[in-house]
């Protein structure tokens, strides 16, 4: 897929969720995926989203080191770290908070999830929030 963007690419995080389901379930959230990885987009993520990943995919999907190190190098290599300088508290659910700051820190156009409390926000300080199947819509309209 080519999303024949003349200007810059959007800058987006992927939530946790998203990325679990792109390395372990593949369809719409591995498009965007690999979107990043071909860099027509430019996703952005923070220390504390990356160990929330790990700590998710070692215990519930049982990955091994090795692949985890693959996989950071992957991420290291392909998205912006960034170390969120301002704290949120909007959310009950701290994980949610951590994207929101990462978003901002990053100056993203979107957050990409499936976590309903995030979505039900809509918009973020002019970041919106969609989940894959709207994010890849919009893309082609924006």
């Amino acid at each position: 897929m080519n999303i024949g963007m003349a200007k810059k690419p959007p800058k987006i995080v992927l939530d946790t969720n998203i990325l679990i389901s792109a390395l372990i379930y593949g369809g719409k959230p591995e498009k965007i995926y690999n979107l990043v990885l071909d860099k027509q987009l430019i996703s952005v993520t923070s220390p504390i989203l990356l160990s929330e990943l790990t700590e998710i995919l070692i215990k519930k999907f049982k990955f091994e080191l090795s692949r985890i190190k693959r996989l950071e190098k992957i991420i290291k290599n392909n998205f912006i770290i960034v170390n969120p300088s301002k704290i949120i508290s909007l959310l009950k659910d701290d994980d949610d908070n951590r994207v929101l700051e990462a978003a901002i820190e990053g100056k993203c156009t979107y957050i990409v999830t499936g976590d309903s409390d995030l979505l039900d926000l809509v918009n973020f300080k002019n970041i919106k929030i969609a989940t894959p199947d709207v994010f890849l819509s919009n893309l082609l309209i924006d």
